[in-house]
């Protein structure tokens, strides 16, 4: 049978070198030479790695050993990078990660965390759900350069290969998103749409977010924290349909309505612990209610009643421009998409270059003194808010 190694943490070995100073070039002060750069110095195989298997997230170090590259004679200090591979392919730069960790010894004991994570990159190759293999080989080499230099004297060791390598994908923690994203064909006519959190709900493990949409019968929408990884119904945790829109998985995957109307969707996302009690899993809960948006404050005639019903904005049918009422006073806009439970502040807006800006700052004044100028919109009696929900735009005429 195959010893297991485990690797234990060794004390690095410091092998000072001095870069020699000359003021002419002679026998015993011989100057740089990187003509040999394109030779490869000696990375050594461990002496046991045939019969041994490297449990890499069960280890602290690697021990790695290598000769100095030459240049020249003279021991410049060098520092080494590691780099490895799955098919010997380091010409690909898609093919082989460089761990970040350097080294400026000829013996480095190599984090077997860091190696255990490129590994799993490489095999996955960004598709976290892809099981890694309990044994497989791994290539290994070195880079390396002139230490305190802009890669001068870059140079490659030859590769060694490890012919039983475990590494174990270990999920990273989660962390809460500035803001999410949805996309749907009914929205924005179908381009992504920015989701802005709720203001001042923000927790270390918690936060809250956004938006209004409308959706034809039978419409979906995927959502997500970044752009390019957009999900679906299953990566909603609950469902909290307060607007009997009929939520429900379709035949692809996506969040499916089945019934008509604008609703107001917030996502509720609680970070958990996985199955190794780590913080690696993002739940989230959406919350669907009737949509509602109001003005209030001084184009309200100073009216600052929350919900107030007198200055609710009207609906178009489908997409379209959303009206308040005549504002009866002036002053500076003061605007909200209404979600239960929530201060109507927290969820309020402005308008900046023709779209609507959703508050992400305090204002114990108002948009003017507390943000700027440019951000305060002032209203007259007579006039009205129009706002399209869909895809931003906002004006006061």
């Amino acid at each position: 049978m195959k010893n297991i190694l485990k690797l234990m943490l060794l004390p690095a070995l410091v092998l000072p070198f001095m870069l020699t100073s000359c003021s002419e070039d002679d026998d015993d002060n011989p100057t740089l030479d990187l003509s040999h750069v394109n030779e490869e110095f000696k990375l050594n195989t461990p002496a046991d790695a045939t019969n041994n298997t490297y449990d890499l997230v069960s280890a602290n170090t690697l021990t790695l050993t290598c000769t100095q590259p030459n240049y020249g004679g003279v021991p410049y200090p060098v520092r080494y990078y590691v780099q490895a591979s799955l098919d010997n392919n380091f010409t690909d730069s898609t093919q082989f990660v460089e761990l970040s960790t350097s080294y400026t010894t000829a013996k480095m004991g190599v984090d077997a965390s860091e190696l255990n994570n490129a590994v799993c990159q490489l095999y996955q190759k960004g598709d976290n759900t892809v099981k890694v293999p309990t044994d497989m080989p791994v290539n290994i080499r070195l880079r390396a350069i002139i230490d305190n230099t802009d890669n001068l004297g870059q140079t490659y060791s030859n590769v060694i290969t490890l012919p039983h390598v475990q590494a174990t994908y270990v999920a990273p923690l989660a962390t809460i998103p500035g803001q999410l994203y949805i996309q749907g064909a009914a929205n924005n006519n179908g381009a992504i749409k920015s989701v802005p959190p709720i203001y001042g709900v923000k927790s270390p493990t918690t936060n809250s977010y956004y938006t209004m949409v409308y959706m034809p019968a039978g419409g979906t929408l995927k959502f997500g924290a970044t752009t390019d990884k957009l999900r679906g119904f299953s990566n909603i945790f609950a469902v909290d349909d307060q607007a009997s829109a009929g939520v429900s998985e379709s035949a692809d995957g996506d969040i499916a309505f089945a019934n008509a109307g604008w609703y107001t969707l917030v996502f509720d996302d609680e970070i958990a612990a996985g199955e190794d009690g780590r913080l690696t899993e993002s739940h989230y809960t959406l919350h669907v209610y009737e949509a509602k948006a109001y003005v209030i404050g001084a184009g309200a005639g100073g009216d600052w009643t929350d919900a107030n019903a007198t200055w609710e904005m009207t609906k178009p049918d489908a997409n379209g421009d959303w009206v308040s009422p005549a504002f009866t006073g002036a002053g500076e806009l003061r605007a909200y998409i209404k979600v239960p439970k929530q201060d109507w502040w927290r969820t309020e807006f402005t308008i900046f270059n023709g779209k609507a800006f959703w508050r992400l700052v305090n204002l114990p004044d108002n948009w003017e003194k507390n943000l700027g100028a440019e951000y305060s919109v002032k209203v007259a009696p007579g006039q009205k808010l129009y706002v399209n929900f869909d895809n931003g735009d906002a004006s006061v005429k």
